[in-house]
């Protein structure tokens, strides 16, 4: 006998052994699984692009409101539309019946209030034909249709649109606001980051926000790591520290002892840390500015940090890459009133950068976002 051969028998010989439920409990039938798979697949489909589309609408104020901040901007729409092709995957078996898509003619699934595509009269459901002429394709449809939409710029552009079987053409003129992506991914942690080139929301996050406030805070917290270039600034500390941890490695290896570049790897993540609690805090401050001028009234956000505080108590008291919660809470009903005050007043609501950093203890534990 192989050895292939004598594993697959010693694995059944073992298994032979095991203990096995002993309760005499109900079959369960595979076409209700099924049944109830399928509707379990609906409902996940339809709460994941209602949190899109809110995610949407209040990112399209954010971008707008605060293009001026922003080093790449670009002409939009307000909508989201797509077909089943040009979904994920994991959509496409359920969209048609969830979100009414077809697979070949484009559909609007969300409009943001207050956008262009909302002054045009194009509402959920319609669908969408042509952009100045030419075919919106049935792949890659938002793809498409962000690019040809920049492109255009903020000239008047002419959308076929069908509405309940009739078709007509809309002129609406796109708004200039920041071009950087702001994507949502299901995931159960309360999170947020961004790489510079695209925003990422948890949807765990999302259900810690009581207020549309709450998630403009967010998002104006990560667009401001963005335009604050703290990711440039994080990378640049951190070759800091590894080329003098390189230099202490090399000192070593002349008097003939191997580090294994030890120091140059600790200095380099300690380089990547240094500052990032200010960092943190800059962008908590920058990103209440940039929700109070997309017209958010954020008396109340502050209790965001309450919430984060429940789902990690470790933030509570500990800070690593970010500020304690507490510290976050108190700084933010800083920052509120500081804007209410500027909002009196008839002032510019325009951020003062300059924050300085607190030193708080640091331990192996890191806040969400």
């Amino acid at each position: 006998m192989r050895g292939g051969g004598f594993t697959a028998v010693a694995v059944l010989w073992l298994c032979a052994g095991c203990a096995m439920p002993s309760g005499n409990l109900p079959a369960i039938p595979a076409v209700e699984v099924e049944a109830e798979q399928h509707r379990q697949l609906l409902a996940q489909a339809r709460d994941y692009y209602a949190q899109l589309k809110h995610v949407d609408e209040v990112a399209f104020k954010i971008r707008t409101a605060n293009r001026a901040f922003c080093k790449d901007v670009a002409a939009q729409l307000g909508l989201f539309a797509g077909t089943v092709r040009s979904l994920p995957h994991k959509y496409r078996s359920v969209s048609a019946e969830a979100l009414n898509l077809s697979w070949a003619t484009p559909g609007v699934i969300s409009v943001a209030a207050g956008s262009p595509a909302e002054a045009g009269g194009i509402t959920p459901g319609d669908q969408i034909l042509a952009l100045n002429g030419a075919p919106v394709p049935a792949e890659s449809t938002q793809k498409w249709i962000d690019k040809t939409v920049k492109i255009n710029g903020e000239t008047p552009i002419t959308l076929t649109v069908r509405h309940e079987g009739h078709d007509r053409a809309v002129s609406v003129t796109p708004v200039m606001g920041c071009a950087i992506p702001i994507l949502l991914r299901t995931d159960v942690k309360a999170n947020a980051f961004t790489d510079s080139r695209k925003i990422v929301l948890f949807s765990g996050v999302l259900r810690l926000t009581q207020t549309d406030a709450d998630l403009a805070v967010i998002i104006g917290h990560e667009l401001a790591h963005v335009n604050l270039g703290h990711r440039t600034k994080k990378m640049q500390n951190a070759l800091l520290g590894k080329l003098g941890g390189a230099a202490v490695d090399a000192g070593f290896m002349l008097g003939g002892i191997y580090t294994g570049w030890t120091f140059s790897k600790h200095l380099e993540r300690v380089g990547a840390r240094a500052y990032s609690v200010g960092f943190e805090r800059e962008a908590d401050y920058v990103g209440a500015y940039y929700a109070a001028r997309a017209g958010y009234g954020i008396a109340g956000a502050e209790n965001i940090w309450r919430a984060m505080s429940l789902e990690d108590p470790n933030s509570i008291r500990f800070a690593k890459t970010h500020p304690t919660t507490p510290a976050r809470f108190v700084f933010m009903q800083k920052v509120i009133t500081e804007i209410a005050d500027k909002e009196k007043r008839g002032l510019p609501l325009v951020p003062n950068i300059k924050v300085v950093e607190e030193r708080e203890p640091e331990v192996n534990t890191e806040a969400g976002y």
